[in-house]
Parts: C-alpha cells; structure tokens; sequence
C-alpha cells in the first residue's frame, strides 16, 4: 500500500520470538472477531478508539497493526502517521496471511 510501511507474517513471526518492550503489536478489529482468534502477545484496541488512544504512542514504539486483511490496520497506520507517529507498520494480509502460513492463532 502506498505511503504505508508493511510488515509480512514471515518477519512479524521472527520479531515475536523476541519481541523487545518498544514493540506493540496491536489488533485494530472488534471484541467480536478478536473472540475467534488473535496472534498472541497482541492487545486489542479497535479502530474507531485508536483516535482516543493517539496520546498514549509514540515515535519511540514500533508500532505493528493488523487486522483480518490489512484494509483497517492500513487506516490505522494511515491515521498515526497523520499524527506525527511515523514509526508505524502494516501487517500485510492480516491474519488470513497468518493464519494461511500455519502460524498460531491464540484463543
């Protein structure tokens, strides 16, 4: 997508054996859809609150968003950029990529 720093499933994968504290690997979808299934160690805040949540980011965080596709987390890294927070990335495909990869899903 352009203007927008992605990450794929295979490099989010290698970052999550050690995810280092200034990581946060945030899930932009519904309480509803993050019940069927997230990618551990991830925490949940819905797309329409992350303008609530802007103050609480910075550039010191790399930030990685996802979604179901990468459609939602791409607004999200799309609207943090537009905030000054720059050091945001795009979790290409989602968790359909991820889970397609056999990569684990958490309950």
């Amino acid at each position: 997508m352009y203007g927008i720093k992605e990450i794929d499933v295979d490099e989010l994968s290698l970052q999550l054996e050690n995810l280092p504290e200034n990581v946060k690997l945030i899930d932009v979808r519904t309480p509803g859809e993050v019940a069927r299934g997230k990618i551990a160690g991830s925490e949940n805040l819905p797309l329409h609150v992350i303008p609530l949540k802007v103050d609480e980011f910075s550039n010191d965080d790399k930030i990685i968003f996802y979604c179901q596709t990468g459609a939602r987390s791409a607004q999200a890294c799309a609207f943090m950029t537009s905030k000054g927070i720059d050091n945001v990335y795009n979790l290409r495909g989602g968790i359909v990529t991820w889970a397609q990869r056999g990569f684990p899903i958490a309950g």
